[in-house]
């Protein structure tokens, strides 16, 4: 797996501007924070937390690791509450995925199809051959 930053560029927080790699896939649908019993949790970063363990578990399903992410799309239903929260964001993503940065996306929608939910996430990994 090799980051892609192109010369000159500044250097991006938090994600890569782009990823390359070769091997086996595995993809994951939109994946909220609900825990197994399908219930979310009431507050955007307790979602995204378990957001992201949802999805460190179907990585796990697929033998990969979350070192293994090449790509990873937010959809979140408020920016400002999302951009409100970086620095608590930056310390439950370390939480769950550790200092490894994919090339990322974040897109504002008007909702979710969960109505409660506040985040919903795509990922993309690809595990070595």
């Amino acid at each position: 797996m090799r980051i892609l930053q192109p010369s000159g560029w500044p250097a991006p927080k938090g994600y890569a501007n782009g990823m390359s790699a070769e091997g086996r896939l595995v993809v994951t649908g939109g994946v909220i924070g609900w825990d197994v019993h399908g219930q979310l949790p009431p507050d955007f970063i307790a979602q995204v937390r378990q957001t992201l363990r949802n999805i460190a578990a179907i990585l796990e399903a697929g033998d990969a690791r979350p070192e293994h992410l090449v790509r990873l799309t937010w959809y979140v239903v408020d920016m400002d509450e999302y951009l409100a929260s970086l620095k608590a964001l930056g310390q439950v993503y370390r939480e769950v995925f550790g200092a490894h940065y994919p090339a990322m996306a974040l897109v504002q929608v008007v909702r979710l199809v969960e109505k409660a939910a506040r985040v919903e996430i795509e990922a993309t990994a690809v595990v070595p051959r």
